[in-house]
């Protein structure tokens, strides 16, 4: 039977705290995480029956057997996913190249071609329902999951969530009651622990491939803004990262298998890898089993998942600040609080330096999301900050995300110069006749910079300064100061841009700043 679901299956490509950052699937497109991050959850009935009781001594033999009992017993939870999406493609002209090109070469029709996408995926209830990421489901026609005993079955997708890169499937009516991963603890796990990876790496023919590894590390945050193409249009993307980190096999093929402990239990779902070459280089990641848990539960039994909602752009303090006023390392820097938002209300103002969440300082400044998204909306947050040298604890009701995004639209985006101070470290103006003759230009287009924040660590690697003029900004002229402020409201937060400027001396240099992320 076909599934229900859209969007393309395309290149792997990906940009991250190495040299890149790419999706642990063959054929799949680029994912968009969010800000997803929970606590365990017991609702959605997650019947799981791999977990095995065993003590692992040291010694090659006893961790044989180990290894060897959690494989039995967690194989039969773990599925092959082959995605198909069927595109349109335009007909091959058959007299391409001879003489009869230019008669016969008029436009022609379309043929229907599919497109293969595999990825791997682990069964959490027995009857039928299925996790894996949303990469490796979005835009497929048709999901044919195969079970490590051969058997086959259609399914459909129950729903996705794109901010996790996490989507639930179900196999339609199932031959019998199916083996159900066990749901482990992912806050318990430690740097060092020895864990397992399944799925189908590089090939339909390497399905159930099991690698061993430890945790290389717990809490992984990044800010990786990704572009993806789809349909001939790029998107970027940003996202805030929450990754169990592994030097457990994975490749291509591997995305949504499960990252297991030695007792059987789902610590992570497989989700990308860290590679200069596309290929494993012993740095993979895991969304923890945690926010899997909270988010399956929610779009199993309410179709969706609920994020609350704070309403701020924010940027890490400088480490000139932070040693200065003895701030925890973590501490984040509000840049623009949005008009109406559960921050605006709770008086939270631009330039607030935010110390702690709930009485936990911040060790890193993305943590703010990662807490933020923790909660539903309705909830209740202590927040912590520094105004003026003035320590202030603010009780915010948090919001709800979808009610953000459906009213953000109508508001006006265009951000003041104060914000853009704040944002992008620096000041400009419009030039006048004048200013042009001190910089000896030939006309007034552009905005002269007048001021920049050499205490924000993105200007000080920029190259940019006073008396330089900013012509193009994301690929848009800036010929004033109103155009400038436009096109800079309309870029989306955590996006890097490019920024072309034109020097005193006449020449032209070319260099990029970040709008900050906003933490939805």
């Amino acid at each position: 039977m076909s599934t229900k679901g859209k969007v393309s299956l395309a290149a792997i490509v990906g940009t991250a705290f190495l040299a890149g950052i790419f999706f642990a699937t063959a054929g799949a497109n680029l994912f968009s995480l969010g800000d997803a991050v929970g606590t365990s959850s017991t609702a959605a009935a997650l019947d799981g029956s791999t977990a095995v009781q065993q003590e692992v001594d040291a010694g090659p033999r006893n961790f044989e057997t180990a290894f060897a009992g959690v494989a039995e017993s967690v194989n039969p939870a773990v599925v092959q996913i082959q995605a198909t999406k069927v595109v349109e493609r335009r007909a091959p002209n058959p007299f391409q190249g001879t003489p009869f090109e230019d008669f016969f070469g008029g436009p022609r029709g379309s043929e229907r071609q599919p497109q293969q996408g595999l990825g791997s995926g682990v069964v959490i209830r027995s009857d039928g329902y299925i996790v894996t990421n949303n990469h490796v489901v979005e835009g497929a026609d048709q999901l044919r999951i195969v079970m490590y005993d051969g058997t086959t079955y259609s399914a459909e997708i129950v729903g996705t969530d794109s901010f996790s890169d996490l989507a639930v499937i179900k196999i339609e009516e199932p031959d019998s009651e199916l083996t159900a991963i066990s749901f482990g603890n992912s806050d318990e796990l430690r740097t060092g622990q020895w864990v397992l990876a399944f799925g189908s790496p590089l090939s339909r023919d390497l399905n159930n491939s099991v690698t061993a590894g430890i945790v290389s590390a717990v809490g992984r945050l990044q800010d990786t803004p990704q572009r993806r193409r789809m349909q001939g249009n790029e998107q970027q993307l940003s996202a805030v990262q929450n990754f169990v980190q592994t030097d457990a096999a994975i490749n291509p093929g591997n995305s949504g298998g499960p990252l297991v402990d030695l007792n059987g239990r789902l610590v992570g779902i497989n989700t990308a890898i860290a590679s200069n070459t596309g290929g494993y280089q012993g740095i993979g990641f895991a969304i923890p089993a945690n926010t899997v848990e909270r988010v399956v539960t929610q779009i199993i039994e309410d179709g969706e998942v609920r994020r609350a909602f704070l309403g701020i752009n924010y940027q890490a303090a400088s480490q000139n600040l932070i040693e200065s006023e003895g701030y925890p390392s973590g501490a984040a820097i509000v840049s623009r609080v949005q008009d109406g938002t559960p921050a605006a209300e709770a008086g939270l103002q631009g330039g607030d330096v935010i110390i702690s969440i709930d009485g936990q300082p911040l060790e890193k400044y993305l943590q703010v999301s990662n807490i933020i998204a923790s909660k539903q909306p309705g909830e209740e947050i202590d927040l912590t900050i520094d105004r003026d040298g003035e320590e202030r604890t603010l009780t915010i009701t948090l919001g709800s995300r979808q009610q953000a995004s459906g009213t953000a639209q109508g508001g006006d985006d265009t951000p003041s110069r104060d914000q853009m101070m704040e944002e992008l470290g620096l000041s400009v103006r419009d030039i006048t006749p004048d200013i042009a003759r001190e910089l000896g230009l030939d006309d007034t287009d552009g905005v002269v910079i007048t001021d920049v924040d050499q205490s924000n660590p993105m200007i000080r690697n920029s190259g940019l300064g006073p008396r330089q003029v900013i012509v193009e900004m994301a690929g848009e002229p800036t010929p004033d100061v109103d155009t400038f402020q436009e096109i800079y409201g309309e870029i989306e937060p955590g996006r890097a841009f490019r920024v072309v400027v034109r020097l005193p001396q006449g020449f032209v240099n070319v260099t990029s700043l970040r709008k900050p992320q906003n933490n939805g």
